[in-house]
């Protein structure tokens, strides 16, 4: 019979530590939590790298924009259309300028 005296006296304790440990955390002061500003877009942005192969893909991702557009687009909308930036947009567009597949149409860019 001690035995299970002593194991009683045992798990009430184990069970009475937790709740003065839960009372102290619900007594002590909460830490508000600190927002951290946004960085700014600026810093965000990627600087774009200007070779022959990164403007032929832009200039592809240009041409699919209006090739399924079948009309003619501005330069923010073609870079929504191709999910690229709008200097992505410009640097394709000059490719495809060069070679005569775009033109300018009532200042939006359409298939020539």
């Amino acid at each position: 019979m001690a035995e299970k005296k002593a194991t009683k006296a045992a798990a009430e304790k184990k069970v009475a530590a937790p709740k003065k440990e839960a009372v102290k955390a619900a007594a002590a002061p909460k830490k508000e939590a600190v927002k951290k500003a946004a960085a700014p877009k600026a810093a965000k942005k990627e600087a774009l790298i200007i070779n022959a192969e990164n403007a032929g893909f832009k200039a592809g991702d240009v041409y699919q924009a209006l090739a399924t557009a079948e009309k003619a687009l501005t330069v923010a909308e073609i870079a929504k259309k191709a999910g690229i930036s709008e200097q992505e947009v410009i640097l394709g567009a000059g490719w495809l300028l060069k070679e005569g597949k775009i033109k300018d149409f009532e200042g939006k860019i359409v298939l020539a």
